[in-house]
């Protein structure tokens, strides 16, 4: 058997800082997604649906048929008995986050419960509450109706109905309070150090200039940046807040991370990621990492003077002598084991 040996000491290239906008790390608290949600009748399935056999379905068309006055008066399961075209599903709806008006339209998803299929199915109209809807007196926020198109022809039970949704209540997100804004960094820029670039980016800006001397902004966590309106944006709190976010700042240096997804077998590197010396044997590969690494023994694919070896070397290593991907994963999960890998490892 071909044994491939590889001696990897990469140096660490220049690194070259790219400028961003606070807008693209982080969000105004308050400008969330709103969730809703309804249990509704799926009707002209092609004898897919669950109503013949499953007794909800049969309640709930029950249900339907005596609010539009035609009440069942015999026994629900004997009188339904033939109902295989219509299915009970669940309906949700996503609010975007800047919110949005009485009469606008949004897109929502529709899944089965027990229904086999979904496709050629209308949905008829639902009522869609809130995330927590109140028992007794159910607020209802939107109307939900409409043909059903199933995106993936490989997943009948769940199809999305284009602007399907009707909202019956305006969603405005509060943004503002007790004179402050909060900014929230994005999961990816969460950092103790981030939150205070960013705090005093601000205080440093000419919107961090007020009489008090006080500084406009203060790091709560490494994820909240509270920031306070000046005396003369009180009356105009959108054109502060669209200065704050388009206020430039170097790309933020948070901690090394590897992101690795397994499906599709992609493998990706935030920066320079170190990792330690080590011999990894797997299969008919030997690497060895570090600077004691025997030349004698391994063949160096390119090295330089470094304190520690690259990751990014050790893939290019693997990859010039045809390395699966998946056995690539493998070593890196191998040194992530080991405490061998100096990144927090990710696996999607």
């Amino acid at each position: 058997m071909l044994t491939a040996w590889l001696l990897v000491a990469l140096g660490a290239p220049a690194i070259v800082e790219a400028k961003t906008t606070l807008k693209g790390i982080c969000r105004i608290k308050g400008q969330e997604e709103n969730s809703l949600q309804g249990l509704g009748i799926v009707v002209g399935l092609k004898g897919t649906g669950d109503g013949a056999n499953f007794l909800p379905t049969m309640r709930s068309l029950a249900q339907m048929m005596n609010l539009m006055g035609r009440p069942v008066t015999l026994d629900v399961a004997k009188e339904l008995k033939d109902a295989k075209n219509v299915a009970l599903v669940t309906v949700t709806a996503i609010v975007p986050a800047a919110g949005a008006r009485q009469g606008d339209k949004v897109d929502c998803v529709v899944s089965a419960i027990a229904a086999k299929s979904l496709a050629g199915g209308r949905l008829f109209i639902t009522p869609l509450m809130g995330g927590r809807p109140e028992r007794l007196n159910p607020r209802v926020y939107a109307f939900a109706e409409g043909a059903i198109a199933l995106e993936d022809p490989t997943v009948i039970t769940t199809g999305r109905i284009h602007a399907g949704c009707r909202l019956e209540e305006d969603f405005y997100n509060v943004f503002i309070l007790d004179n402050k804004i909060t900014l929230v960094l994005d999961a990816n820029h969460a950092d103790f150090e981030v939150a205070q670039d960013v705090a005093e980016l601000i205080n440093s800006s000419p919107l961090g200039i007020q009489g008090t001397g006080t500084p406009l902004a203060k790091a709560i966590n490494q994820v909240n940046i509270e920031v306070t309106i000046p005396e003369q944006y009180k009356q105009d709190p959108v054109l502060f807040v669209s200065q704050v976010l388009a206020l430039p700042m170097m790309e933020p240096q948070t901690g090394a991370r590897v992101v690795i997804n397994e499906r599709s077998g992609s493998i990706v590197i935030s920066g320079d990621v170190d990792i330690g010396a080590v011999v990894v044997t797997h299969k008919n590969v030997v690497v060895e990492t570090g600077p004691s690494a025997s030349t004698q023994r391994f063949k160096g694919i390119e090295t330089a003077d470094s304190p520690s070896p690259k990751l990014k070397a050790l893939i290019e290593c693997l990859n010039s002598i045809h390395v699966q991907n998946a056995d690539i994963i493998d070593i890196i999960k191998g040194l992530e084991r080991n405490g061998k890998l100096h990144a927090q490892l990710i696996i999607e």
